[in-house]
């Protein structure tokens, strides 16, 4: 029996990509939220719609959970086919926290945590798996071009564009942020204005990684832009009300989720309308 298991969707695009999983995924669907009673709720909406979706509780923030799902995938199921790490936060465009304080949280959600909870659960994925990680337009490497220092953005670009990135590279460059950040040097440090940017630019360079590192076995990592979906997470680059539905959202990764084997597809930055774009050099779509 096949399996997939979509992070952080009890609500939103997760729960949208749930759904459509639920109809064109061949295998059991896991619906993850960190709340119990918050998880069961979105089931519960599902199946009302005739669908079946499964539930486990998984919580970004608690390595426990994470790894209690990892063994019930190796032993129910002999590891996961697909992988959709959906969960993510973004502060609001009015929130009070200092920068400083915001590129701490986001980074650590956005990109340790999320890079934690790959790092458990990798080691399960199976032959074939196919892993998609929720980026944004907000991860487009150009967005470096926003650094009150172009200079030393191009080398920041560089180096998170080269072939031959770590991750343990990726990591410095990642808390070099968050310190600078704190400091209010960030921008001189070739860092845009946005923990948010700067955090998803870290989750797609990232994946690129985790592409090269998990090229055996026809297991393919892909990194999606969702489009300006009406949820609740509001960021200053979406501030305006999304207008494109949960499911329209989550086109890309279902596209992701499912794609065919041995496809050239991997490594690869998917618009929400499913068109493959140069991270690097751009151009984005319009």
């Amino acid at each position: 029996m096949k399996v997939a298991v979509v992070t952080g969707s009890n609500k939103g695009i997760g729960l949208g990509v749930v759904r459509a999983l639920c109809k064109n995924f061949d295998g059991d669907v896991y619906l993850t939220s960190r709340n119990n009673d918050r998880g069961m709720n979105a089931v519960s909406t599902l199946e009302k719609e005739g669908l079946s979706p499964m539930f486990v509780e998984l919580d970004l923030g608690n390595e426990d959970t994470i790894k209690k799902v990892r063994d019930m995938m190796k032993d129910k199921y002999g590891g996961i086919d697909v992988l959709v790490n959906n969960a993510g936060i973004a502060f609001k465009k009015a929130a009070t926290e200092p920068f400083g304080e915001q590129a701490r949280v986001t980074i650590a959600t956005n990109y340790s945590d999320n890079k934690r909870c790959c790092e458990i659960l990798f080691p399960v994925l199976k032959p074939g798996a196919r892993v998609v990680n929720m980026s944004s337009s907000a991860g487009f490497l150009g967005h470096l071009d926003r650094s009150s220092n172009q200079v030393a953005a191009r080398e920041l670009k560089k180096k998170l564009s080269s072939p031959d990135l770590k991750v343990s590279e990726l990591d410095d460059m990642m808390e070099n942020f968050v310190k600078t950040a704190q400091k209010g040097t960030h921008g001189e440090e070739g860092w845009p204005n946005s923990t948010y940017i700067v955090s998803k630019i870290g989750w797609s360079a990232l994946s690129r990684i985790q592409q090269r590192e998990l090229s055996s076995d026809d297991i393919v990592v892909n990194h999606v832009h969702p489009g300006y979906v009406d949820t609740d997470m509001r960021t200053h680059m979406t501030s305006h009300k999304g207008h494109l539905s949960i499911d329209r959202g989550a086109q890309s990764a279902v596209f992701a989720a499912l794609l065919p084997p041995g496809t050239e597809t991997r490594g690869c930055y998917i618009w929400h309308d499913c068109q493959l774009v140069d991270w690097v050099n751009g151009p984005t779509p319009v």
